[in-house]
Order: C-alpha cells, then sequence, then structure tokens
C-alpha cells in the first residue's frame, strides 16, 4: 500500500523523464511580491501568458507595512515591489488580493481561511514556508523564481520525487504545550538538516487531537527541519474547518469531494523510508537559544555545556551564543527581554490571538516591553473585533496593528533593533532575521503572553491554574 504522499504525488504525475525529474501538474500557485517579479518579466520576455490564471492568486505581504496601510508605502523598495506585483497580476490577469483589501493578508494564512488551499491538491509558491497548507491534506512546497515562471507558462513543474517519513507523536500533551512547542521539539530532536530529502507526514494522537490551525503551525516548521515539505491526512477536523468557507466545494459537490478526502490516507501496510515516534508528554513549552530553529530547550532548561556538542558542531554552537549574548549551561527562564511579537504565518492566526489573550487577560503588559501584534490577515483582524479579544489587549496595554508578516523578516518597517531580545512567534532565528543584529528567541503564543506580562522568559504554566 503506498503511503498519502505517494497517492497524492503519483496522481499529479503529467510524465517522467528517462534518468530526470518527474513532470507534476500543480492544483494552486500563490505569488506574492518579493519571489514573482522575474517569473513575470520571463514570461514577457517570451511573449507567453499564463497558462490557467484561475489557479494563481496574488497577494503582498512581506513588504507591506503594519499601520497606515491606506497611505502610501514610505520605503521606496517595498513600494515599488508592492506595486510591481499589483501591475503584473493586473497585465496577466490574475486574481489580487491588495492592502486594505478584505481578502488581503499572509498568503499562508489567507490559502487555507478561504479554501483555497484543499486535500489533495500540489499547492507552490515561491516561499520555504508553503509548507503550512499541508496541513489540509495537500502536497504543498516552496519553489524558485524559476520554478514559478514555469508553473505560470504549463501549470507543471518539474521536481525529483522526495523520500517520505512519518513522525508520529503519541500521547496526550500536557498543559501550557502548543503545536509551536512540539514543532520546536521535532527540531531539536531532528536537527534543521534531519529531514532534508524527506516529505513528513505528521500522524498519531496528539497530531489528530490538534485543532486545524495547530496543524498549520506544525506544517508552517517542517521546512525548519530541512524536510521538502509536511502535511497531515485529512480527517473530520480538516472537513469541518473547511465547510463552509468561500472557495471549497459547496452543496453535492462537498459530499463528493469529502467522499474523495476521505480516501487520503495512508494504509496500515504502508511503507516509509524513515519513520520516527515520539511521546506528547515528553514536550514541555519550549524556546531557542540560538540562531537556527533547532537551537531550542524546554523553557526550564539550561543551555546546553560544550562538552555535549559534537565537535564539528562547537564552532557553530559558540558562534551562535556570543551573537545572543548568552553562555552554556545558562538558565534562560528569567532573562530581561524587550520585544514580543505574535504574529506571521505560524502563529497569526486568531487561535493565536485567543491563547495570547487568554493569558494576558486582566493583567498588564511589563512596562518596558515593545509588543507587536500583528493579524496573519484581514479576516483575522475581523475575528479580533468580532470576539472582543482587542478590548481584552487593549486594556491589558497591547496594540494591535495591521496584517502583514511584519518582524517575521527585515523586509518592512517592523525591525527589532540591534542588540535587542525579542521572543517571536515566527519561524526562524537567524542572525539579523528580525533586523540587524537583533536576537530572536523563537517560543509559542503561550510563552510569549506570559513574557509579555513579566518583562522577562516566563513559563506559561506560571499563568494557567
Amino acid at each position: 500500500m503506498n503511503t498519502l504522499f505517494d497517492k497524492i504525488w503519483d496522481k499529479h504525475v503529467v510524465q517522467k523523464v528517462a534518468d530526470g525529474p518527474t513532470q507534476l501538474y500543480i492544483d494552486r500557485l500563490y505569488c506574492h511580491e518579493v519571489t514573482s517579479p522575474q517569473a513575470f518579466s520571463g514570461l514577457r520576455e517570451r511573449g507567453l501568458r499564463c497558462f490557467r490564471p484561475n489557479q494563481i492568486y496574488c497577494m503582498p505581504d512581506h513588504n507591506t507595512p503594519t499601520h497606515d496601510q491606506d497611505k502610501p508605502i514610505e520605503d521606496s523598495v517595498s513600494r515599488k515591489q508592492v506595486e510591481t506585483l499589483k501591475n503584473n497580476a493586473k497585465e496577466f490577469d490574475l486574481t489580487y488580493y491588495g492592502m486594505m483589501d478584505k481578502n488581503n493578508g499572509i498568503i499562508h494564512v489567507v490559502g487555507p481561511e478561504k479554501g483555497l488551499s484543499l486535500p489533495g491538491m500540489t499547492i507552490v509558491c515561491g516561499d520555504s514556508h508553503t509548507s503550512t497548507h499541508g496541513a489540509m491534506g495537500a502536497v504543498a512546497f516552496g519553489i524558485g523564481t524559476s520554478e514559478v515562471e514555469m508553473v505560470m507558462a504549463s501549470q507543471c513543474i518539474l521536481q525529483q520525487k522526495p523520500k517520505s517519513m512519518r513522525i508520529n507523536i503519541n500521547g496526550t500533551l500536557c498543559k501550557g504545550v502548543t503545536a509551536k512547542d512540539v514543532a520546536l521539539f521535532l527540531m531539536s530532536k531532528l536537527t534543521t538538516s534531519g529531514a532534508t530529502g524527506y516529505f513528513v507526514e505528521y500522524a498519531g494522537d496528539v497530531v489528530k487531537n490538534l485543532t486545524m490551525e495547530g496543524r498549520l503551525t506544525l506544517c508552517n516548521l517542517s521546512i525548519e527541519m530541512g524536510a521538502r515539505g509536511g502535511f497531515v491526512a485529512p480527517d473530520e477536523v480538516t472537513f469541518e474547518y473547511l465547510k463552509g468557507r468561500e472557495y471549497a466545494p459547496k452543496g453535492a459537490d462537498w459530499d463528493k469531494a469529502v467522499a474523495y478526502w476521505k480516501t487520503l490516507k495512508s494504509g496500515d501496510d504502508a511503507i516509509f523510508d524513515k519513520e520516527l515516534t515520539f511521546d506528547g508528554k515528553d514536550i514541555d513549552p519550549r524556546i531557542t537559544y540560538g540562531t537556527n530553529p533547532g537551537m531550542g530547550i524546554g523553557i526550564t532548561e539550561n543551555i546546553p555545556t560544550e562538552d555535549t556538542i559534537s565537535a564539528e558542531a562547537k564552532a557553530s554552537f559558540a558562534k551562535s551564543l556570543d551573537y545572543m549574548g548568552f553562555q552554556p549551561g545558562e538558565k534562560l527562564l528569567g532573562h530581561p527581554i524587550d520585544y514580543i511579537f505574535l504574529g506571521a504565518c505560524t502563529n497569526g492566526r486568531i487561535e493565536d490571538f485567543r491563547a495570547f489573550a487568554s493569558l494576558v487577560r486582566g493583567k498588564h503588559k511589563a512596562e518596558h516591553i515593545i509588543a507587536w501584534l500583528v493579524p496573519g490577515s484581514w479576516t483575522v483582524d475581523k475575528q479580533i473585533k468580532d470576539e472582543g479579544l482587542d478590548t481584552i489587549l487593549h486594556q491589558a496595554g497591547f496594540e494591535i496593528r495591521q496584517p502583514g508578516c511584519s518582524a517575521c523578516l527585515a523586509m518592512n518597517d517592523d525591525k527589532i533593533p540591534a542588540g535587542k531580545y525579542c521572543v517571536s512567534t515566527s519561524n526562524r532565528n537567524f542572525e539579523g532575521r528580525q533586523g540587524p543584529g537583533s536576537r530572536t528567541i523563537l517560543a509559542s503564543p503561550l510563552v510569549a503572553a506570559a513574557s509579555a506580562i513579566t518583562g522577562v522568559i516566563t513559563d506559561p504554566r506560571d499563568f494557567i491554574d
């Protein structure tokens, strides 16, 4: 019996090149402003149009400011990139959701919430975190700009088929532990290269019991283990999430789609190239201490000491700690911080804001903390207001910014100053990722909320009954 990955992949094979790659059909292409300009230029130079424009959706997100979006973007580079995408989408007759459009947001947040990303699909975007959409039961992965052009021109792509891996997370999660903590735990176990060459299927009771938004967070971070992508087999959680969404099938088409989606699972006798199993009870709230997402610890643990680091990794370990201003063996619980960032395609959804608000309700942000709370889309922004979360957050001293990628990466105004510490719900903690010289500590919305209240790295379980 084939794995679910095999089923979806094989169904989309157009042809196999002898001793070469597979020509794979793509159901959905997402485009943002950073990786698409050269692709459009390539089409223009060759006198080509997009082969199936109705399957391509465009929106700016990386360069989008999170304030005054109704005014011209101040930064000239960002302004040009956003305007170029708008003009290209118009020229090539593509669906475009611009700034301030109710449909706009981070492309990896908007796709699932609008029902554009569906089980059994192949989905690509010129962005590594396209793996997010795998939570819907899709084969979703990031591609390069030349490949974006390839998909625009032919709705196909040339790809070598990855190997398959299943990661089982059994048991249950303890209080205060979220999908983000699960992902950070897996990255610390596998390292940032442990899943290189694989497509990962997440399974086990912990995964089955995650909400759809938790699964989106987990799949989002697959790329940080080196994986080509990650996904979860669709089930009743998936169907309930999708039902009634704008682009999801309706009526008889819905019933037909669900009947098919229910067949999308790996067989009991499916053989994976690699399989790993973990227990949910072994996962605590997590934080990172270094400059890649795999350098993480349980929040009450100490940074590793040099004697526990392999010889080949000691130099990069020392360099990371020097950059972060930490010491081997140091405990980070109680370490002072400066910034909090809630948002990104990792944790910018409504459940993340609910979690953050639940912990800060009736409390107040530490005075010295600068907090950027950024919805992943205008839909999330509306949900925050409809549910009264904005009132809870304002009373606790927080402001809600306008949607965009924001402080996940330094392509817009929201940059962390050099030397400052930011507890961030984003996906990467590379040197300078959030701004030149910035120091990023990856964490869940609950850890971010607890730390925002105290002004130091704080275990959220201290605030949970």
